[in-house]
């Protein structure tokens, strides 16, 4: 079956793309040093600021901008695949795109996601500035002979965006990456971890989060086994974390929880 090594690097960008790059390129260099194929980086990696207002309008990009080809040189420089999170220039004006991006080893933009479900919550209204994106899609590249699916932050509160990426009948991911800015608060660490281990339990998928760190985040970054064992995971600094993923686990753990095979519902996107 198929093996893959993941590093999550935990940082809390800042209202500098340029500067985000240069942090992303040093998380690069050190993931290739310890034998990492894929890095994840938060929600946001490249633009950040407390509020989101014009600025961040402003600071957005198309994906051929300078931001993604200088995540896709960073590909190439290192031979590594990268899955970030970045602010997307959108039709409308005055709006922008919460974007996931996922650049091959040679550089190739393989894939984008845009957040579905957007943060109108806790006193938060991204819908003010962000475009939703389409409920119908699915995100999910291989590498290594391992799928991946990719969904953002406020995602995780709805269960559907995890099981459609898992199903074996649509998404297949045999490791959901979540890249998150999970804003701290009262039970805000608690919600973020029992959510990615239910996400991990009830699917028999793999499962990585990955947060921005204080002052805003909650940082936290974990990877999950299948059964929702944490096999590696951080506190709230800024570092590196690094997981082997493989898929004889999930083999292992299917065998004697089958639950995605019992289920007895479909998930169809409302209109």
């Amino acid at each position: 079956m198929g093996s893959l090594t993941i590093a999550a690097a935990q940082f809390a960008p800042v209202d500098d793309p340029a500067a985000n790059l240069d942090t992303i390129r040093t998380f690069a260099e050190q993931a290739v040093e310890r034998g990492a194929q894929l890095l994840v980086t938060p929600e946001y990696s490249s633009y950040f600021t407390a509020d989101i207002d014009d600025r961040f309008v402003a600071a957005a990009q198309p994906l051929d901008g300078s931001f993604v080809t200088g995540l896709q040189q960073i590909a190439r420089d290192t031979g590594l695949a990268l899955v970030v999170g970045v602010a997307e220039t959108a039709d409308a004006p005055g709006r922008f795109r919460n974007t996931l991006v996922a650049v091959r080893p040679d550089g190739t933009l393989d894939v984008a996601y845009r957040k579905v479900h957007l943060y109108d919550a806790f006193g938060s209204r991204e819908s003010d500035r962000i475009d939703a994106g389409d409920p119908e899609q699915l995100a999910v590249f291989e590498l290594a002979g391992v799928r991946v699916g990719l969904e953002t932050c406020y995602d995780l509160r709805f269960p559907e965006v995890t099981r459609r990426l898992a199903d074996p009948e649509l998404g297949a991911a045999d490791v959901v990456v979540l890249p998150a800015e999970w804003v701290r608060g009262p039970g805000k660490e608690h919600h973020w971890r029992t959510l990615l281990t239910a996400r991990a339990i009830e699917n028999t998928v793999w499962v990585v989060g990955v947060g921005q760190t204080p002052p805003i985040g909650v940082g936290g970054s974990v990877v999950l086994d299948p059964s929702g064992v944490a096999v590696a995971a951080a506190g709230v600094t800024p570092g590196l974390l690094v997981a082997t993923i493989d898929t004889d686990t999930t083999t292992a753990v299917r065998s004697v929880n089958p639950s995605l095979s019992l289920r007895r519902y479909a998930v169809v996107p409302r209109d």
